[in-house]
């Protein structure tokens, strides 16, 4: 796709701009405002605005968060730049149903063995289904599936599972269950048609593209996508586009 025809630079964010809940980086700061020169710059995360925003150290970027469930802006403001929330939707969630289906699926699987909860429900009414469970130390977490094969293994009992959800392969150890039609192609197409924008428009950089990866869905559309497999890597595509 010519850069020309690009309007939007839309970007995933852990593993893309950053390591895996990690600040963005002075350097890549600079980057993308250089890059908001000349195009409109979206974050579109699976995570919340408000942690997008604090791991973005108040970039002053739009963001999409938890798949399209949250959408805000950011005023430039001194000292500190301020986050407006002017989309957030929640769903209701059958607490028991979740837990009893978590459960199910432990045992199904063999994850028994886990530490804390055995699944988390988020006020917006997303889950996540953490094989270890909620209160496992970070570096089990991280060291237990660093390339996901693990969990795919496994990806379609979980969604077999949640019928009625989305299901992402997520974070170190865990399943992202979204409320249908959460999603971040979803999330892309609100945005398009508010703003009379087309996906030939967006180009959306993303790591997570593969299956049950929650860049999946917008990888296998029509939007340009760039796959990024090293976040260390992106200021080489940045630099074509400035």
């Amino acid at each position: 796709m010519s850069p020309h025809a690009t309007k939007v630079l839309a970007f995933d964010l852990d593993g893309t701009l950053t390591q895996h809940k990690s600040p963005l980086s002075p350097e890549y700061s600079g980057l993308l405002c250089r890059l908001g020169e000349k195009y409109t710059l979206l974050m579109v995360g699976a995570g919340s605005c408000v942690r997008i925003f604090k791991q973005m150290k108040r970039f002053p970027i739009t963001i999409i968060g938890n798949y399209g469930m949250q959408y805000a802006t950011v005023k430039e403001e001194t000292p500190h730049n301020r986050l407006i929330l002017e989309r957030d939707n929640r769903v209701e969630v059958d607490k028991e149903l979740a837990v009893s289906r978590a459960d199910a699926l432990r045992r199904k699987l063999g994850y028994t063995s886990y530490q804390g909860d055995t699944i988390e429900i988020h006020e917006s009414g997303m889950l996540t289904f953490p094989i270890l469970g909620t209160e496992a130390p970070i570096q089990d977490k991280l060291s237990y599936d660093p390339d996901r094969t693990k969990r795919r293994e496994v990806y379609a009992q979980v969604v077999d599972m949640f019928p009625e959800y989305k299901v992402y392969v997520g974070g170190s150890s865990s399943f992202d269950i979204v409320p249908h039609p959460y999603a971040k192609l979803y999330a892309l197409d609100l945005y398009c048609r508010a703003g009379g924008l087309t996906h030939e428009e967006i180009l959306y950089f993303g790591d997570d593209y593969g299956l049950g990866g929650n860049d999946e869905d917008v990888y296998l559309s029509d939007v340009p996508f760039q796959c990024i497999d090293d976040y260390r890597t992106i200021p080489e595509y940045f630099k074509k586009l400035l």
